[in-house]
C-alpha cells in the first residue's frame, strides 16, 4: 500500500474522528478505578463511539472481538476485556481505541493509574507520554520517519526505560493500518521523507524492563517478556508545513486530557 497524501475533505473526516476518539478517551478516563473490569471499560467505550454516529476501527479488525484494547500493568497493547479481569489499587491501564467516521479512522492510546500507584509506574506513565512529544518534533515536512523514532529512543532510553521494537506505528485514514510504518526506535534505513497532507499514528509502547515481548496464547496480547510494567500513549497526526496538527487530540481539548 503506498503512502497517501490526504485531500482537505479526507482531513476534515480525519479531525473528527479524532474529536471523537478524543472525547471517548477523556470519558473512560473518569470511570477507570479499583473493582472495575476491563468488560465493562471496553462496553461502556463502545458506547461513546457509537453515540456519535461512528463505529470502533477496531471491533473484528481482523478478528480482535472488543471495541477498546485494555492492557494492564505487564500488558503491552492488545489485551482482551474479559469480565472477570478486574482493575485493582496500584495497577495502571493502557487503553487503546480507534474510530471510523464516514470511512476515515482515527487511532489514539493513553495510560492511566488505577487509584494511588508507585513513583516508579508514575515516572513509566510520564516518560512514555513525553516520548511521544519528543517524537513529533521531528514530524515535520523534511524530516524522515527515521527522526521521530530516534528522538522517541533517545528520550525513552536516557530515562532508564526501553522501548519495544516488535511493535511500530503507522500510517492511518481510509484504512486503520496504512503505509509508512512508524518506529519508536533509530533504524538502519532513514524511511520515506515527510510531507505535508501525510497523516500517521505515532505510538510509544515503553517497557520499565527489558523491551523483548510475547504473545499470548491468544494471539493478541503482547506482554513483556519479563513481567515488568508497559506503557502505551498514541495520537493521530497530520504532517503540514509548519507543526505537526494532533487529530486526536484537539487543541481546544488538551486541558481536559
Amino acid at each position: 500500500m503506498a503512502v497517501t497524501i490526504k485531500s482537505e475533505r479526507e482531513i476534515e473526516l480525519m479531525r473528527e474522528a479524532g474529536r471523537i476518539l478524543c472525547k471517548t478517551h477523556q470519558e473512560l478516563k473518569k470511570i477507570i478505578k479499583p473493582g472495575i473490569s476491563t468488560m465493562e471499560i471496553d462496553r461502556i467505550g463502545e458506547e461513546i463511539i457509537r453515540s456519535y454516529d461512528a463505529t470502533p476501527s477496531f471491533k473484528n479488525y481482523e478478528g480482535y472481538p472488543a471495541s477498546i484494547c485494555v492492557s494492564v500493568n505487564d500488558e503491552v497493547v492488545h489485551g482482551i476485556p474479559h469480565p472477570k479481569h478486574i482493575l485493582r489499587e496500584g495497577d495502571i491501564v493502557s487503553l487503546d481505541a480507534g474510530v471510523l467516521y464516514k470511512g476515515y479512522h482515527s487511532d489514539s492510546a493513553r495510560t492511566h493509574a488505577v487509584g494511588e500507584i508507585s513513583d516508579e509506574l508514575r515516572n513509566l506513565m510520564a516518560v512514555t507520554k513525553q516520548s511521544f512529544f519528543e517524537g513529533i518534533r521531528y514530524a515535520k515536512a523534511g524530516y524522515h520517519i527515521k527522526d521521530i523514532g530516534k528522538a522517541v529512543q533517545k528520550y525513552v532510553e536516557a530515562n532508564g526505560c526501553s522501548v519495544v521494537r516488535d511493535l511500530v506505528g503507522h500510517g492511518i485514514g481510509s484504512h486503520l493500518h496504512e503505509a509508512p510504518e512508524v518506529p519508536n526506535f533509530s533504524t538502519l534505513k532513514r524511511g520515506i521523507k515527510l510531507l505535508p497532507g501525510m497523516t500517521i499514528a505515532v505510538e510509544p509502547m515503553v517497557n520499565l524492563g527489558t523491551s523483548d515481548v510475547w504473545w499470548m496464547e491468544d494471539d493478541w496480547t503482547v506482554v513483556t517478556a519479563d513481567g515488568k510494567a508497559s506503557a502505551h500513549y498514541e495520537n493521530t497526526i497530520l504532517i503540514t508545513e509548519g507543526e505537526p496538527e494532533l487529530l486526536s487530540l484537539p487543541e481546544d481539548m488538551m486541558e481536559e486530557e
